[in-house]
């Protein structure tokens, strides 16, 4: 386990990629956005990017409506 701190908050989570991290804690990855470290990550490189311990990750949601 690592620890990183994801939408403001230390979180201890397993090690892996970006798009592991998505899918464990439910996102739907056509409705992100997200931040690592202060940059804005590509949606075809979440696969490649592992998260380290420390690592900041901003989750960003899109929402629909009318």
């Amino acid at each position: 386990m690592i620890t990183i701190q994801m939408n403001g908050k230390k979180t201890a989570v397993k090690e892996g990629h970006v798009s592991d991290l998505l899918s464990h804690h439910g996102y739907d990855d056509r409705r992100v956005v997200v931040e690592l470290n202060g940059d804005i990550l590509r949606r075809e490189s979440w696969g490649e990017a592992p998260l380290r311990d420390g690592d900041r990750v901003e989750i960003i949601g899109f929402m629909g409506g009318g």
